[in-house]
């Protein structure tokens, strides 16, 4: 008995060995909806960094901030037609997407390197939507240069969960496991998929392709590292967040998903009480992302509140 479980024991350790050797295999072909749409990625500088983005449309600017460990394909089902009636820029934020992977990566440098880009590409004032991480940067960006915002909308925003304590398991098991050991263990593509069905209140929106597209710039040498700085910088500005957002004056639209397991609804209510005038609509049957899960009710009532 005691040979059999050696045996196996040993068996165990030279496949994990071997997929370890192997390492992650590559993502599936990714960027198809890019195609479709028509959608041609364009690279700009902010904050010295090349930042990817999307631009489409004629009409009042409007800049799309995707949440932590997406890109410009969170606002693949919204975007081709926000861009009827409006310029619409999407923008892979620092450490994530195709744009570079900073080791020092912190909150203020993607608010830095946002402003950036919407100089290079001649937003001088324009609307923001920005979901979870993307919500937090919008807010940033509202609430110290207000001359720079239109109107906002917050898509189950992040900023007062930051604290590690109130983060979701995963990011908190990525943000304390050493980048080097994640960067060799072929486990983002699970973790992906894992973190999609928490993300997602209907499992069916977790189709192979959505987690490919996922996983791709996760598979990029650097972004591990670039989103564990970012993990630890949120933690020192979590203490000025609720002041920053009590300084938003621009117009304001709430959106939330009722079974969002990321980032509560309760977070919706601080936000409501936080931000002068604004209105918040919760989406039933969501999750995290109502861009992404409910696109069309999503897109309608952006654009009935942008063109107010």
């Amino acid at each position: 008995m005691r040979r059999w479980i050696g045996g196996a024991a040993q068996a165990l350790a030279l496949l994990l060995i071997a997929r370890v050797v192997a390492g992650e295999r590559p993502a599936a072909p990714t960027g198809r909806w890019l195609r479709e749409a028509g959608l041609e990625p364009r690279y700009c500088t902010g904050d010295g960094l090349r930042l990817r983005y999307v631009r489409a449309g004629k009409g009042p600017p409007l800049l799309l901030l995707h949440g932590m460990a997406s890109s410009i394909y969170s606002w693949s089902e919204t975007l081709p037609e926000l861009s009827q009636r409006h310029d619409v820029v999407a923008l892979d934020l620092p450490g994530f997407g195709l744009s570079d992977q900073p080791p020092d990566l912190s909150f203020a440098r993607l608010v830095r390197a946002t402003l950036g880009a919407m100089d290079e590409l001649g937003l001088e004032r324009a609307s923001l939507a920005g979901n979870s991480l993307g919500g937090a940067v919008a807010i940033a960006i509202a609430a110290e240069h207000p001359e720079r915002v239109e109107r906002l909308v917050l898509l189950d925003a992040a900023g007062f969960n930051v604290d590690p304590a109130q983060r979701p398991a995963i990011l908190r098991l990525a943000g304390a496991t050493p980048a080097a050991l994640l960067e060799i263990l072929p486990v983002r593509r699970q973790l992906t998929r894992v973190a999609l069905r928490q993300v997602f209140h209907d499992q069916a929106k977790v189709s192979d392709e959505r987690v490919e597209e996922y996983v791709a710039p996760l598979l990029r040498p650097g972004t591990v590292r670039s989103i564990q700085s970012l993990l630890g910088s949120t933690v020192a500005d979590a203490a000025a967040f609720p002041d920053l957002v009590a300084r938003v004056r621009a117009p304001t639209l709430i959106l939330w998903g009722n079974e969002d397991r990321w980032v509560p609804l309760e977070q919706a209510e601080l936000f409501a009480a936080a931000i002068p005038g604004s209105r918040t609509i919760v989406l039933r049957r969501c999750g995290h992302t109502p861009q992404e899960e409910r696109p069309i009710e999503t897109r309608a009532l952006v654009e009935s509140f942008l063109s107010k």
